[in-house]
């Protein structure tokens, strides 16, 4: 597989929501596409090796910077950063891009946008791929750590800027672990602290009875030993939605130092969900740009 990787088509796009520039990268073609969301606060960069072994495997994935993410823009109001404009801008993504529907996928709080989206827009996905969602067990985690690292961010704001100057200079493109590290470093502190306190704009995930009204098939992954993605969050979602599966990471590492086993695990599942949905429509239509602007 390495030796196609460097055959994989990509390309970096934008469009505008809300007035705001949205940052994509879209890996490899053809009409399944997936989705991918990153965590909080991170690039979507952090989905660079998984998107090249699925691209390589024959999927088109398109890794999506959402708002006070990566490349795209920070505005500072925290109220436009709750999961459910999370969501919309995912949709968004799917719009500009002539989607009908995808595969919707992401890590942490890319995880639950994805099931947010799941509820509001049904229609449009696919199916659901969830790395480390952040439920009931892992609320108090997230609350502990995020609510002192906006602090953090707000009242250490000059120390952060000099050691975000310094990230920025640094090169990139050397690996996705460390690129993503150099950008998550180079943020804005201001910007970051109101992408957290979004967090308490609205829920931070669709409650379990929601959840179980989810008919999309769904992967969730998941590991042990960490108090922030708890395995007791992802075991109770995949029991919570009728057509969900547990795919059990070796570690909170796997994905991201040597992703290929859960890539392929993906790969099959990205398989089987597209296969089974042509099957029930097999000439799907396809959105057009000019038909989701109206």
């Amino acid at each position: 597989m390495e030796v196609i990787w460097a055959l994989v088509r990509r390309s970096v796009g934008f469009f505008s929501y809300e007035g705001h520039r949205l940052v994509y990268t879209d890996w490899g073609s053809g009409d399944r596409p997936l989705a991918l969301l990153p965590g909080l606060i991170l690039p979507r960069r952090m989905h660079d090796p998984l998107a090249e072994r699925l691209a390589a495997r024959g999927h088109r994935v398109i890794s999506l910077d959402p708002l006070g993410h990566g490349d795209s823009d920070r505005p500072l109001q925290p109220w436009r950063y709750s999961m459910a404009r999370c969501a919309l801008q995912t949709v968004a993504l799917l719009d500009h891009l002539g989607l009908e529907r995808a595969v919707i996928g992401g890590t942490s709080q890319g995880a639950n946008v994805a099931l947010e989206a799941a509820v509001r827009s049904p229609e449009r996905v696919a199916g659901l791929v969830l790395e480390m969602p952040v439920l009931d067990h892992g609320e108090e985690a997230v609350l502990a750590i995020f609510t002192a690292t906006m602090f953090a961010m707000r009242y250490g704001a000059p120390a952060f800027r000099l050691a975000g100057a310094v990230a920025r200079r640094m090169p990139l493109g050397r690996s996705a672990l460390l690129d993503t590290g150099l950008v998550y470093a180079g943020q804005d502190p201001e910007a970051t602290a109101a992408a957290i306190q979004g967090l308490n704009f609205g829920r931070t995930a669709p409650p379990v009875e929601e959840r179980r009204e989810i008919e999309a098939p769904a992967l969730v992954i998941a590991h042990t030993l960490d108090p922030l993605h708890p395995l007791a969050d992802a075991e109770a979602v995949a029991g919570e939605m009728p057509n969900a599966r547990l795919l059990r990471a070796r570690s909170i590492l796997e994905m991201r130092f040597s992703p290929d086993r859960l890539a392929g695990q993906i790969a099959d599942f990205l398989d089987e969900t597209w296969t089974a949905r042509e099957g029930r429509d097999p000439k799907p239509k396809r959105r057009t740009a000019a038909a989701s602007r109206r």
